[in-house]
């Protein structure tokens, strides 16, 4: 897609001689919301993680905003305009809400929009702003979610990479979440790649999806395309099909490309 912001080619990335990902290549064009499936171990995590510099790849190439942005250092990806959420919140527990939503912006100098980011994010999740001055671990799981989210907007992000948004969280903090996500995305044009095991919550907030297994992309589309395959329906939506379609095995995937 030629507006793509973030564009991954064939990139591997590896936890000492296990292979996480396998020539993974995928792009998120700008200002639109991308999304990774795939069960657990499948390697989204680590894709995200190859992304914004915390694993170095082994092979392959990372492009973000025309830029090569491959093994570059996590704290210079974060200045180049690209934050990450990452899978369980990993607030700093004995720092105030306030602080931690501070520590998002350090790299900044521009403390006028600084202020009016830390007013946007108390509109987006105003519990924050009641629990400002309150230790961040003392907060409630969803509560830190919304704490991690903001903190990677107080960044001032052309992009942000989202893992696992609604794990351990409640079907109605899900949908809160996902809510937001959405406003962010369109109020402010922040482009995202969210991971994420409920599937049917990233296929209807996301424009294109990606699916992947044991580390290799095994289908792509628009979401809205992947809803209406019956291998997703079957195996990421629940939704039995009948007849000899639905007799179908994941293990087929591989003639899908």
């Amino acid at each position: 897609m030629s507006d793509a912001v973030l564009k991954l080619l064939n990139v591997e990335s590896a936890y000492g001689p296990i292979r996480a990902i396998r020539g993974v290549s995928l792009e998120v064009a700008r200002g639109r919301i991308g999304t990774v499936l795939g069960s657990n171990g499948a390697g989204k995590t680590t894709i995200l993680k190859t992304i914004s510099g915390i694993i170095d790849p082994r092979k392959g190439s990372i492009e973000f905003a025309g830029e090569n942005i491959t093994a570059k250092d996590p704290a210079e990806v974060v200045q180049r305009g690209l934050s990450h959420v990452p899978e369980g919140r990993e607030v700093f527990p004995l720092l105030s809400v306030h602080d931690n939503l501070m520590m998002g912006a350090y790299t900044r100098r521009d403390r006028d929009a600084v202020g009016r980011d830390l007013e946007a994010v108390y509109g987006y999740f105003p519990i924050l702003r009641e629990r400002s001055k309150q230790e961040a671990g003392l907060l409630s799981g969803g509560q830190q979610q919304m704490l991690s989210i903001s903190r990677a907007l107080m960044a001032a992000p052309q992009m942000i990479l989202l893992d696992e948004p609604s794990l351990g969280l409640s079907p109605r903090l899900t949908r809160e979440i996902f809510e937001i996500v959405v406003r962010i995305n369109r109020e402010r044009g922040t482009t995202l790649l969210v991971v994420e095991q409920n599937a049917n919550m990233a296929l209807n907030v996301a424009d294109y999806g990606y699916v992947l297994e044991n580390g290799r992309i095994v289908m792509e589309d628009t979401c809205a395309r992947l809803r209406e395959k019956d291998d997703i329906k079957e195996f990421y939506l629940g939704m039995k099909q009948a007849g000899a379609r639905g007799e179908r095995r994941w293990k087929k995937k591989k003639t899908w490309r």
